[in-house]
């Protein structure tokens, strides 16, 4: 089995230099056990440095966990990660990853996002700024957890934009949502890939990966069976499991 080689943030070392841009990716032969079970099986992807890529697939087929070892929450069995050839001792990745359920602070939804500014030694004016951003300046006195599901959500991308980075992970940020948190959601992630942050989604619905993919990645039993551009991919998918998935139908 071959070893498994991070290039991310839980290979950092102390001093390293912050690195301009983490892109391209590279993945090669990514694999992942979990629970005695493969998760993600010798999975290998290459992702540019703009845009909003949108990862596509059945349940199982390891979109979470990808997005994990990608962030460095879970290492991997075996396979490689470059983020543009960056190695430990070369660069200091910036990276942020914004959950399904977001998790808030017992604080106000300004303490929520001091909280992050502090413990990155970031200036506390820029807090403002991101709340009015997010459409939540109106509630900074506020109990974080008294906010909405979709308000809780747009804060949570306040926090994970608050350090301005590279690289912006979304798992689900939308799901069980009403239309108009979603659009409010899906215009702030909208913005942030205007403004250069490269933004990689995973989603289920499929009318969302239509509005805001620049490419799409289709997973399957942990490995990657498509990567194109969203205007080919969409209305002509190469696999039989992709086409299903795109039409609704049962992905076995």
């Amino acid at each position: 089995m071959r070893e498994a080689i991070i290039h991310g943030p839980e290979a950092l070392i102390e001093g390293a230099t912050p690195a301009s841009n983490l892109l391209p990716l590279r993945v090669e032969g990514l694999t992942l056990d979990l629970g005695g079970r493969r998760v993600l099986d010798g999975l290998d992807m290459e992702l540019g440095p703009t845009g909003c890529t949108v990862i596509l697939g059945p349940n199982g087929a390891g979109k979470s966990q990808l997005l994990r070892v990608l962030h460095g929450l879970l290492h991997p069995t075996a396979g490689v990660v470059d983020w543009n050839g960056v190695t430990p001792t070369q660069a200091t990745p910036r990276q942020a990853l914004v959950f399904q359920k977001p998790v808030l602070l017992r604080r106000s939804v300004a303490a929520n996002v001091d909280f992050v500014l502090r413990s990155r030694g970031l200036p506390r004016a820029r807090r403002d700024d991101l709340l009015d951003h997010v459409g939540l300046a109106h509630k900074a006195r506020q109990p974080a957890r008294l906010l909405s599901g979709g308000e809780a959500q747009r804060l949570a991308l306040a926090r994970a934009m608050a350090t301005d980075p590279d690289v912006l992970f979304l798992d689900e940020p939308t799901a069980s949502l009403d239309p108009a948190s979603v659009n409010r959601i899906e215009h702030i992630i909208r913005r942030a890939t205007q403004r250069g942050t490269r933004v990689i989604l995973v989603t289920h619905d499929i009318g969302q990966a239509r509005r805001m993919a620049d490419d799409v990645v289709f997973l399957h039993g942990g490995r990657v069976t498509e990567h194109a551009p969203a205007s080919r991919f969409f209305p002509q998918p190469q696999t039989l499991a992709a086409r299903a998935h795109v039409t609704g139908g049962l992905v076995l």
